[in-house]
């Protein structure tokens, strides 16, 4: 099975190529960029390895939470590769690839979804993959609760940006952050091949971004208030 894996859901743009298990990746960060290097990692991707789209059979993308624009990029990159050799595509939490990526039984996954929130979702591998024990939200970080009862690790740009406060609401079960780690394609790569496997990819057409919010901006009235 070869499957491509694109990510653009925070400042950081990759891609990645599942073949039989073997991955090969690309990253860069972009910022602002992620429309002008996403097509050409993935083009540079398949040289690499000497395929084509036409040996492909399948797209993930990371689906959100995360930046609005670059959710839509990949998205659409996604879909527009897909419909061009009729391929399914499966779109993969930005928040699951973040615990993939943390490699630990139980992590708390969280990104700074920046005006003061951050998106967080709780997950605890087992034998079937992860389970989400607490479903994505976007909050503030002193609306975060007390983890459950284990040995937990938190991951993501959220810690970077709020660490000392979501340290102290998240409790004591919180026993190592690593706020350097991101979702990517790496780790979209991993998730979704057994779900591919399974029958789980859907039309290129039912692909779509989860924003979690539907604003992007405060207004001025708004940023006062804050």
């Amino acid at each position: 099975m070869r499957l491509l894996a694109l990510d653009s859901s925070t400042e950081w743009c990759s891609a990645a190529l599942w073949c039989d298990g073997e991955i090969a990746a690309i990253e860069a960060r972009a910022d602002h960029a992620h429309g002008e290097l996403l097509l050409p990692m993935v083009e540079r991707l398949l040289a690499q390895t000497g395929l084509g789209t036409q040996d492909l059979d399948g797209v993930a993308f990371g689906a959100g939470p995360g930046a609005f624009t670059g959710l839509r990029i990949a998205c659409s990159l996604a879909q527009g590769l897909a419909f061009a050799r009729d391929l399914p595509v499966i779109g993969i939490s930005s928040l699951e690839a973040l615990a993939e990526s943390a490699g630990a039984p139980r992590v708390a996954a969280c990104l700074d979804a920046r005006m003061r929130e951050v998106y967080l979702a709780t997950f605890v591998r087992g034998d079937g993959g992860w389970e989400a024990l607490s479903e994505a939200a976007c909050l503030s970080p002193g609306e975060v609760s007390a983890l459950p009862q284990g040995d937990w690790v938190g991951a993501g740009s959220g810690f970077a940006a709020y660490g000392e406060l979501l340290a102290k609401r998240l409790g004591k079960g919180l026993l190592q952050v690593l706020p350097q780690l991101r979702p990517g394609a790496y780790s979209i790569a991993r998730l979704a091949a057994p779900r591919f496997a399974r029958g789980e990819a859907l039309d290129a057409a039912c692909a779509l971004p989860h924003y979690l919010r539907d604003k992007v901006a405060l207004t001025r009235s708004e940023r006062r208030a804050r």
